[in-house]
């Protein structure tokens, strides 16, 4: 599902037409707080330009995106908050649990014991070198050229 510009809530905060804690600011992207965090100090960093999906993004505005998300991971780390460590995540399409339909980056401070866990299929396992240069080929084949 992809939404309008105007119906964003992302892009609201960003115009400053929505209600946020922030965090930091650059050209490029926003920081600000999470309403639903994972953990005490989950940052979201979002590029000012809007973009759905990682396929809409620009190039700079992903790279500002990881810039941002690495400050925020050393403020966390130096920060009074809980952190022993730091996660990012960032879902890209309905399937991957994208909720917000405009690119962000979650970063949280993660601890012994703070209730977050990722969930692995029963077949994970090491795969066969067949499998991943399968795997390898179709990607080279799809890889875009900008």
């Amino acid at each position: 599902m992809v939404h309008e510009r105007s119906e964003c809530v992302f892009c609201q905060i960003v115009a400053g037409e929505a209600e946020a804690s922030l965090v930091n600011e650059t050209e490029r992207a926003v920081a600000f707080m999470d309403i639903q965090p994972i953990t005490v100090g989950h940052v979201l960093v979002v590029p000012r330009r809007h973009a759905s999906s990682l396929e809409e993004l620009e190039d700079e505005d992903g790279s500002e995106l990881f810039k941002v998300g690495q400050r925020a991971g050393a403020a966390l780390r130096g920060s009074s908050l809980r952190c022993e460590g730091v996660n990012f995540f960032l879902a890209d399409g309905t399937a991957a649990g994208q909720d917000v339909f405009h690119v962000h980056l979650h970063v949280f401070p993660r601890f012994e014991e703070d209730g977050f866990g990722l969930h692995l299929p029963d077949d994970f396992v090491i795969r066969p070198r067949e499998e991943l240069e399968a795997a390898a080929s179709a990607l080279r084949a799809a890889w875009p050229v900008k």
